[in-house]
């Protein structure tokens, strides 16, 4: 048993320790305190980083559609819909594809299994490049899809224009997601939050020269989108593989071995996030069967633009808590990981009512950074109340969500956000917004309800899991994706330690052996 003192220099804490590293109860306050400082260090030294390089990924998005919003509503709405329908359809699909990383790659990297991180990488990097294919044809036909599903015909025929511009950034993510979920493992996270940075003033750089010096409208601003997202992949790639030491070890013919099992949990992992992602997508697509589409979309895409910001905030935290559940199940940490969890989950709710705060006072103004219509924000305002009360939901469920990869239980929160989303929130949105005529708050109202719904059950979830159960199906999952038995590195790690202990006895006993004879032949000499 012993203690240990906090991160960073901060004053020493009584937290009990056990033998393999993990918490022991935190039965007093200042216990209490202790782990809720420790864990909350922990958590942001990673999440931090994490949030602000998806934010700045984020920000390609959404300051292209500022500057395209400052050519006119239709041209907005077009963009709008492109981005939010189509490109958030695949980047739902590529990050949930790419999330299987997060299990597999942080339950290696806590057990020890670091040579198996870049096999992971590119066993994703096949899968996902694969998958880019298969969503391509919503791209090409993303015109007819979109009057199909009742857009109008203007609005339609631009968004299907953009869409196809941005084919190539559909197949950077491919590369992005696999290679940030392998440094995010192993905590090297500051190096992905100084690329996210620098590419997204490169990228309004490059969006201010093609749409107001060379004048080429929405083709510039995906040209823009294009060339932005793959200096992201390209720069990450070249950490990997000229600077970062650990985990990568070169091309490796292991990245198509046991490829189809890795595919179905990569599924798992798509089909959760994919859900989470499309519900909210689906919202932009009925709103606009509404009368006056144009700005019904408009203002609600301005909503859920600044709903994505925060989104993407705790999309990082997301990522932190599967990287902090993984490692510590993979170090057999059962206690650490539950205590992670608590203390995220408590912070994400006091950051979610802060950004509702924020919201509605300044619900008349926000409108402004987007559009120069009048009209527009009045009905921005008039969607605040619903924006803040979606902020304050969406800050607790992404972080159960990242619990559910970092423990590779993908499959049952899958079928929870079914259940939610499309069985209970989505046909109450529509009969709300179309058959009560409430317009676009009641579809958001309905959808708000699913939302709620899903993180009480997400919470039940949380609150009856056994963690000890976790930590022993991490080890099975080690052994079936290649690493070694979790249980044999502990007990060889154990043995190591013990035959070091007793060569430390006996040499001690040795010494003090040797200075007992030295002893008795001086006191015979002196005799």
């Amino acid at each position: 048993m012993e203690t240990t003192p906090l991160l960073n220099g901060s004053p020493p804490t009584t937290l009990t320790l056990l033998e393999n590293g993990d918490y022991g109860p935190a039965r007093s306050f200042k216990e209490v305190k202790s782990v809720f400082w420790i864990e909350t260090v922990k958590m942001w030294k990673i999440a931090g980083p994490i949030g602000f390089q998806i934010m700045c990924q984020y920000g390609t998005m959404s300051v292209t559609n500022i500057f395209v919003g400052h050519i006119g509503n239709i041209e907005l709405s077009a963009v709008t819909i492109a981005l939010a329908v189509i490109g958030t359809f695949s980047f739902g699909f590529m990050l949930g594809m790419g999330s299987a990383l997060e299990t597999l790659c942080g339950q290696a990297f806590g057990a020890g299994q670091i040579h198996m991180l870049g096999v992971y990488m590119q066993r994703s990097w096949i899968i996902l490049l694969s998958s880019c294919f298969i969503i391509l044809p919503f791209y090409i036909f993303a015109t007819p899809l979109l009057k199909l599903l009742g857009q109008e015909d203007e609005i339609a025929n631009l968004a299907g224009k953009f869409a196809i511009l941005i084919i190539p950034q559909l197949f950077s993510l491919a590369i992005t997601f696999p290679t940030q979920k392998f440094l995010q493992a192993q905590s090297k996270v500051n190096v992905l939050a100084w690329i996210g940075f620098v590419t997204l003033i490169f990228h309004v750089g490059i969006l201010w020269l093609f749409l107001f010096v060379f004048d080429w409208g929405t083709t510039g601003a995906a040209i823009a989108y294009d060339i932005t997202s793959w200096v992201i992949a390209l720069a990450q790639v070249a950490y990997v593989i000229f600077w970062s030491n650990e985990g990568w070890h070169g091309f490796s013919w292991l990245a198509f071995k046991e490829i189809w099992a890795f595919v179905r949990l990569s599924i798992s992992s798509a089909l959760m996030l994919c859900l989470e992602v499309w519900y909210m997508m689906s919202m932009i697509l009925l709103v606009g069967h509404l009368n006056n589409a144009v700005i019904a979309v408009g203002s609600l895409s301005i909503c859920m633009n600044l709903n994505g910001w925060e989104a993407m905030l705790f999309i990082g935290i997301n990522a932190a808590m599967s990287v902090r559940v993984s490692n510590e199940l993979g170090l057999g940490h059962p206690r650490a990981a539950k205590y992670s969890v608590y203390v995220t989950v408590l912070q994400s709710l006091l950051i979610g009512l802060l950004c509702m705060v924020a919201i509605i006072i300044t619900r008349d103004h926000f409108a402004v950074i987007f559009t120069s219509s009048e009209e527009m924000q009045r009905a921005v305002a008039h969607l605040a109340y619903l924006l803040g009360v979606t902020m304050v939901l969406n800050s607790v469920q992404p972080v159960i969500s990242g619990v559910a990869i970092g423990g590779g239980w993908q499959t049952l929160v899958a079928y929870i956000n079914l259940g939610c989303y499309y069985v209970f929130g989505l046909p109450l949105g529509f009969l709300l917004g179309y058959t009560a005529n409430l317009g676009v708050m009641g579809l958001w109202g309905g959808m708000i309800a699913g939302i709620g719904l899903q993180t009480l059950l997400l919470l039940l979830v949380l609150f009856r899991t056994n963690w000890n159960k976790e930590v022993e199906q991490t080890t099975e999952r080690m052994k079936k994706w290649g690493g070694q038995d979790i249980s044999t590195d502990k007990a060889s790690r154990c043995c190591h330690d013990f035959i070091q202990k007793e060569a430390a006895k006996l040499l001690e006993r040795i010494q003090q052996e040797g200075q007992a004879e030295i002893s008795t032949d001086q006191g015979s000499r002196e005799q």
